[in-house]
């Protein structure tokens, strides 16, 4: 019977490049009933194409037991098949390890080819169990008769010393015997203890060096770089010259057409370039083509030593070489005769723009992963221009064609949040986004990162007074188009449109002309024909929520704007208050749309900065504050103490009854049912009796009661915000009567006339710097710090960066100025920075209440605080 041999697996893997799943779910199928087989052939055979399915990242510990079983066979190439497999799948915990003792032991004391085979793969899978048990037989080999079995026994009991340290005093003996070993293989092998024992790189150094130079074996000259490099020998003056020859023959393997051999290169030089980066970078380019490899495994090392070798310097082309191999090649192009004669001759795809490796999905995920951990690497330490890795990012959107939105949009939000210099950049970058009718017609496609659609949102709704026509942005963030996204996107692309036009009408009524009315009003009514026709019936509860509150702002702007009359006086001419100290016909109305500013107060009162790590964990709790109290405590159950008392039974005895109102129920002693006890004596001493439960019914009182404890707790829940209630009962309808209408007066709120020169805040300036010409090179300064609360306990945490190290961290208040006032401000008591809740308003209501069945009427005043709103 034929069976699939690795060579086919390969093969296949490689011809269904486009359905690779299922082929590796099929293969896997064939491989579970092949490991089941009696064959010890076959079984070697299945585990072989486990061992290489496990090293493209599927997982094989479902075959331990067949391992072990392949391990165990007397043939030394299925022998080396199955210890080979365990080196690569099994780990501390694998639970077939403690079956292998015996089998190790026995085959160290076999052939020299079977000890050289178990001592590479005892190695691997050590354990201190093992470690304990095979540590006598290991020591012996250190004076085996064959070198390289020695060698193998060095580097093997180096893994005992690390897992069971006991067993040191007895092997450094024969350990130190091994230092004048005339097999030079030997002393590199003990490049691996080489960091425990300093001494030992100086008496390895010089052989070492002379091997690398001289030797024309490829293996043997690998195996001295990595003693070098795993030895610590590449340090201090001498050690800059070896690493220099170590790195020049490592790039000779890159240039080989040998796979393995550029794998090993990659490998070792991922382990050389923390120490000498400068020397590793002399062959970036040789590096960055690596990444482009048909091979996966040599594709991951390339991407390895590339997030190594990357600083400042070096980081804008690495990004931009990565970027390109996601650009997608034009696939539809035919292959020529030349490329299928070489696909048939040598039975693997010819390397054509369709079989680029970077079409994989699985890759091309990894490939922007390591992108924006390059540049997002300690705060974006490494990145000199913030304008390049905003455009970086949005052009990852368009070409990733994976799920990483989501990752994109953190970083874009995260930048312009901390980077002051770069928001302007940032929301024209993001106006293009929105205004890509292509970009959101794909929102719905896999792989098309629309998440970074609600970035671009809520950056210029954030920072809207960086746009240099809003109005014209808003009927993109509202096309219907727009709508059917997610409905987190569309939630934010309500709260930004609501910015966007409280910045646009502000600055509209800064410059008010007449003119300007018509235009306000269209804008204006087709706000509100969008909301109603397609967001307020949105299923989503926050779109809903979002939708209500933009279409009440929305119509009491509109019916302002129907209801002003353009006047030719100045607009900024006020009357004298009254003497009688009336607010009414104080002011002149001015000559623009007082709603104008409705809504840019209520987004802009607080500048948004970026927060530190530690803030919240920095906050001193108030004397007082119980975090454990209810803040709204639950209603209290109306319940009332059982009444005790006694009733005649009839024949001389007592019968206790308890009764508990309203609940129409009551617990009697005798009988056999219930299960509560009773003590009584009868001369025979205490005496457990069972205790019977009988209903009782419930009497008027006791309902009416009940009904009015229901009634009032349903009306302590209407008004407490922290409980839902249904409202969808039919009502009966009530008679209107006017005068129980409560008069409701706002006794603390200022008038709004104050001094001329006071100043109102209604458009913040922006930073200084910010809106320069790029003819000079922009200065970029991350807030790496974050805000912290005032009152923060700094001792508890590490102290933050000084103020006049990051600029962009001082308060708003401090770099900028507060422009003239067009309105008069609310009055303050203190010019006092708010930290915490805002001081509640005092609302006076005017009621009736009505006392006995008389027609006489008395009215209260009665005065309550309310919360006042941010």
């Amino acid at each position: 019977m034929w069976e699939r041999t690795l060579q086919d697996l390969i093969r296949g893997l490689r011809s269904n490049k486009k359905d690779e799943a299922k082929f590796i779910s099929q293969a896997i199928d064939e491989i579970r009933q092949e490991v089941k087989s009696k064959d010890m052939e076959l079984k070697a055979g299945a585990v072989l194409k486990l061992t290489y399915l496990d090293m493209l990242g599927y997982d094989m510990g479902w075959a331990s037991f067949h391992v072990v079983e392949v391990m165990s066979s007397p043939k030394i190439h299925l022998k080396s098949v199955g210890y080979l497999a365990a080196a690569q799948s099994f780990n501390q915990d694998t639970d077939v390890l403690m079956l292998t003792t015996n089998s190790l032991k026995k085959d160290l004391n076999s052939k020299p080819e079977d000890i050289a085979v178990t001592l590479n793969g005892f190695s691997q899978i050590v354990t201190p169990d093992l470690a304990r048990d095979l540590s006598p037989d290991l020591v012996k080999m250190l004076s085996h008769s064959r070198p390289h079995i020695r060698k193998r026994a060095v580097v093997a009991l180096y893994k005992v010393f690390l897992k069971y340290p006991d067993v040191v005093p007895q092997a450094m003996g024969r350990l130190r015997e091994r230092l004048e070993d005339p097999d030079p293989g030997i002393l590199g092998s003990f490049g691996s203890l080489t960091p425990h024992e300093p001494r030992l790189v100086k008496k390895l150094q010089s052989p070492i060096t002379d091997l690398i130079t001289t030797t024309p074996a490829i293996s043997l000259l690998y195996e001295c770089v990595h003693t070098c490099i795993i030895g610590g020998m590449l340090q201090g003056v001498s050690g800059n010259a070896l690493a220099r020859t170590c790195v020049a023959k490592l790039a000779t393997f890159l240039q080989d057409d040998d796979q393995n051999l550029k794998y090993i290169a990659l490998l070792a030089l991922v382990k050389i370039v923390p120490s000498h980066p400068h020397l590793v970078a002399e062959y970036q380019d040789m590096i960055l083509a690596s990444v482009n490899d048909q091979d996966i495994s040599i594709r991951m090392r390339a991407l390895d030593l590339i997030s190594a070798m990357t600083n400042s310097n070096n980081l804008q082309p690495i990004v931009q070489q990565l970027l390109s191999h996601l650009v997608r090649n034009d696939t539809s192009v035919l292959p020529s005769a030349a490329q299928t004669l070489t696909e048939v001759t040598s039975q693997q795809p010819a390397a054509r723009p369709g079989n680029s490796p970077s079409q994989n999905p699985a890759y091309r995920l990894i490939l922007c992963q390591r992108i924006l951990a390059l540049c997002s690497h300690n705060t974006y330490e490494n990145v000199a221009d913030f304008d390049w890795y905003l455009s970086v990012l949005v052009d990852l959107a368009y070409v990733a064609s994976v799920d990483i939105g989501a990752e994109i949009r953190d970083q874009l939000e995260d930048v312009t949040t901390r980077v002051r210099a770069a928001r302007r950049f940032s929301v024209s970058l993001m106006v293009k986004l929105l205004c890509d009718d292509t970009f959101a017609m794909n929102a719905g496609e896999e792989g098309s990162c629309a998440e970074v659609l609600l970035a671009a949102a809520w950056i210029c709704g954030e920072y809207c007074s960086e746009l240099a026509e809003p109005q014209k942005l808003l009927t993109y963030l509202l096309q219907p188009q727009a709508l059917t996204l997610d409905p987190e996107t569309v939630a934010v692309y309500l709260q930004a449109a609501t910015k966007i036009f409280g910045v646009w009408a502000a600055e509209l009524a800064e410059h008010w002309d007449n003119d300007d009315l018509p235009k306000v009003k269209t804008i204006v009514d087709s706000i509100i024909e969008r909301l109603e026709e397609d967001v307020v019936l949105n299923p989503d509860i926050e779109v809903q929520e979002r939708a209500a509150n933009m279409l009440q702002l929305f119509a009491f702007v509109r019916a302002d704007l129907n209801n002003f009359r353009p006047t030719s006086a100045n607009p900024f001419e006020y009357e004298e208050v009254a003497s009688s100290g009336s607010v009414e016909g104080a002011l002149s109305e001015p000559n623009f749309p007082k709603s104008l500013f409705l809504i840019h107060p209520l987004s802009s009162s607080y500048e948004l900065n970026t927060v530190a790590v530690n803030a919240q964990a920095s906050v001193p709790i108030p004397e007082g504050l119980d975090l454990n109290a209810w803040i709204v405590p639950p209603p209290r159950e109306e319940t009332e103490k059982p009444e005790e008392n006694t009733e005649d039974g009839g024949n001389g005895e007592k019968k206790l009854k308890k009764v508990k109102k309203g609940k129409g129920k009551a617990k009697e002693t005798g009988g056999l049912k219930g299960k509560g006890k009773k003590r009584r004596d009868d001369g025979m001493g205490d005496m457990l009796m069972p205790v019977t439960t009988v209903e009782v019914e419930e009497t008027e009182a006791e309902r009416e009661e009940r009904e009015r404890v229901k009634a009032e707790r349903l009306e302590r829940m209407r008004d407490d915000p922290y409980y839902l209630t249904d409202d969808r009962q039919d009502r009966k309808p009530v008679d209107e009567d006017l005068d129980s209408i409560p008069i409701v007066r706002l006794d603390d709120l200022p008038p709004l006339s104050q001094g001329e020169s006071s100043r109102l805040p209604i458009l913040r300036s922006a930073s200084t710097g910010v809106h320069s010409g790029r003819n000079t090179p922009q200065a970029f300064v991350i807030d790496k710090v974050g805000e912290m609360p005032e009152g923060a306990i700094l001792s508890a945490v590490t102290a933050p960066i000084g103020r006049e190290t990051f600029p962009s961290m001082q308060n708003s208040s401090e770099t900028s100025t507060p422009p003239p006032s067009v309105f008069p401000p609310y009055e303050l008591e203190e010019d006092v920075p708010r930290t915490g809740t805002p001081p509640p308003i005092k609302v006076t209501r005017a009621k009736k209440k009505t006392k006995g069945s008389g027609s006489g009427k008395k009215r209260t005043l009665t005065t309550t605080e309310v919360p006042a709103s941010r």
